[in-house]
């Protein structure tokens, strides 16, 4: 995939590829989250919150790592101040006429509030629109989620309507609420747009391969 792998920053929010060694600090902060995050998470066996080995961790890895190289996802680790606070995953890429991803994110809860994510996002938004060569991205959101809905509020996001029953989620087939971009709506960038919107105080910085 044109652009990845990939680090970006913005002051000291950052987005980089997952790593192995970073099994350990997912692990730990899964579960120290796990009570912040479980309304949220897909129900699936393979990832779960509470598992005190790094298994979960390391098959996740590999299969977006995989999925990275086909130009299917990109798998980030969101940093602050340097350390790990969570992740983004640009995945479900569609190629061909419609050139469309979607977006899902979570967040340590110690740093959640700080525009961290809002940030991230409109990082990652950004970098799909305007270097892989992405059309349209999409995140899907529980209605009562709304913590996430504020993310994607604040950078202007479109509401497009319910997916009824869309995931499983928390043990049961959940609705959630379809919000989209597309380039067109962001000619300008959409880090631009959010930092001139929100007078973040972060001082801009450069990507790199």
């Amino acid at each position: 995939m044109r652009g990845w792998p990939v680090t970006l920053t913005e002051g000291p929010i950052g987005l980089r590829p997952l790593r192995i060694r970073d099994a350990a600090t997912w692990r730990d902060m899964r579960v120290r989250n796990a009570e912040w995050l479980r309304p949220w998470e897909p129900t699936n066996p393979e990832t779960p919150l509470f598992r005190s080995g790094l298994g979960p961790y390391m098959g996740m890895v590999h299969t977006m790592r995989r999925e990275a190289r086909q130009g299917l996802a990109l798998p980030w680790v969101v940093t602050y101040q340097g350390s790990f606070a969570g992740q983004l995953t640009v995945g479900a890429v569609v190629w061909g006429s419609a050139r469309s991803a979607q977006i899902g994110y979570w967040v340590d809860r110690l740093v959640a509030g700080r525009g961290v994510m809002p940030t991230a996002v409109a990082m990652a938004v950004d970098h799909c629109f305007f270097t892989v060569g992405l059309h349209r991205v999409e995140a899907n959101i529980r209605p009562e989620n709304t913590a996430s809905r504020r993310v994607v509020e604040k950078l202007g996001f479109r509401e497009e309507g319910i997916r009824r029953r869309q995931l499983h989620i928390d043990g049961a087939w959940r609705d959630h609420i379809c919000y989209a971009l597309t380039v067109e709506d962001v000619p300008g960038g959409l880090r631009a747009r959010w930092l001139g919107d929100s007078r973040q105080a972060f001082p801009r910085s450069s990507s790199s391969p």
